[in-house]
């Protein structure tokens, strides 16, 4: 998902689906216009310096609260609803898929009851 920021576009903030380890540094990377390789690379030097619990912690804790990044892009406000339900509770994001689909199962029904009943066929073949 890309958003005007000062005059240009920016990435949101997701985890990549194809990073290496639950993809937190492509994420990263992506967000802030670095290259991926000096993300990984700050991460594994702090760790190496004695910051290796609290990286650790850190990359796992990000890794929790960073959204997955969407497989197709978001191109309106009604697919971002959807993909933000979907990521926080994807119970509701199915409950709300099945209120519409059940909505477009009853129109589909009324249309069929429409189409196949006495009165219908009668008013074709006067019509003709």
């Amino acid at each position: 998902m890309m958003y005007e920021s000062h005059g240009g576009t920016r990435k949101a903030l997701y985890r990549s689906r194809d990073g290496m380890i639950l993809g937190v540094c492509k994420g990263l990377a992506e967000y802030s216009g670095i290259a991926v390789f000096f993300v990984r690379t700050m991460a594994v030097l702090a760790m190496f310096f004695g910051w290796f619990f609290p990286v650790i912690l850190l990359y796992f804790v990000a890794a929790l609260l960073m959204k997955p990044e969407p497989v197709m892009p978001i191109d309106n406000d009604d697919d971002r609803e959807f993909y933000d339900s979907y990521t926080s509770s994807r119970t509701m994001a199915l409950q709300r898929l099945k209120r519409v689909f059940d909505s477009l199962d009853r129109r589909v029904q009324r249309m069929e009851d429409a189409v196949t009943t006495r009165e219908y066929d009668w008013e074709r073949r006067l019509h003709q």
